[in-house]
């Protein structure tokens, strides 16, 4: 299980964007996984409808105490849930899909007017380590191992790691890549960081999402109060308020 203590991404993550601002709100959950962000908005929310292609039970027994929470299990790029929400919201999701443009059009079609789409996806920018070297040896070689044998791989790969960023990483060395995100893994246990590295090794596929490419997702004609900015230099977060 993941731990509570990872309550400050999911903060970060949805800024500036609060939880209090979901207080009493009908929200939309796109990608819930195993449920972990549901347990976060689900005290704030009047009703969270919670949707996944798969992974709805696992999400359901961990809020098993909340009674304002529908679990729905669909494709978020394809369903029609026949009403609109105050907020949707998706995080570390819709980079996973098979055609990303799409799905978050249909994150904004399920926004009412005057409510809030929140994203946060994987960015291009700052992430060419990633793209073109793990993303490669994951194709030829991680995705065809067993889920047992990936933990395995991850576990050791995490531990190599922790020599690095609890050395050179601690210097004032800010050109170094991915500096701004070792501050979180840092934070993290080093279950949650071996996950974080399974997650990139096992993903079916990435699409690395430019600041051109989601800045178009929000268009002004459509969108008002658009925030959109960079995290730890790995990710973007928007959000914004569809018209009236």
């Amino acid at each position: 299980m993941l731990q509570d203590d990872e309550l400050f991404l999911f903060k970060d993550w949805i800024q500036p964007v609060t939880l209090e601002d979901m207080r009493g709100k009908e929200v939309l959950e796109c990608g819930c996984g195993g449920g972990q962000h549901t347990s976060y908005v689900a005290p704030y929310a009047s009703h969270l409808t919670a949707v996944d292609l798969n992974t709805t039970d696992i999400a359901r027994e961990r809020n098993k105490k909340f009674e304002n929470i529908s679990f729905v299990e669909t494709d978020i790029a394809s369903m029609d849930l026949k009403k609109k929400f105050d907020v949707v919201f998706s995080i570390g999701v819709v980079h996973h899909t098979d055609d990303p443009d799409s799905t978050f059009r249909n994150m904004m079609n399920h926004t009412k007017p005057g409510g809030t789409t929140i994203v946060w996806v994987y960015s291009k920018e700052g992430n060419a380590l990633v793209e073109y070297g793990v993303e490669p040896l994951r194709k030829l070689f991680f995705r065809h191992l067993s889920r047992k044998a990936l933990l395995g791989v991850s576990r050791f790969i995490t531990a190599l790691m922790y020599p690095f960023v609890y050395s050179i990483y601690l210097l004032p060395l800010n050109f170094l890549p991915y500096s701004e995100y070792f501050e979180n893994f840092r934070k993290l246990t080093f279950y949650r960081n071996t996950l974080n590295v399974f997650d990139k090794l096992n993903a079916p596929q990435v699409d690395f999402i430019s600041f051109e490419r989601i800045k178009s997702w929000f268009p002004e004609n459509e969108y008002d109060d658009i925030h959109i900015t960079p995290y730890k230099n790995v990710s973007w977060r928007g959000s914004a308020v569809k018209k009236q």
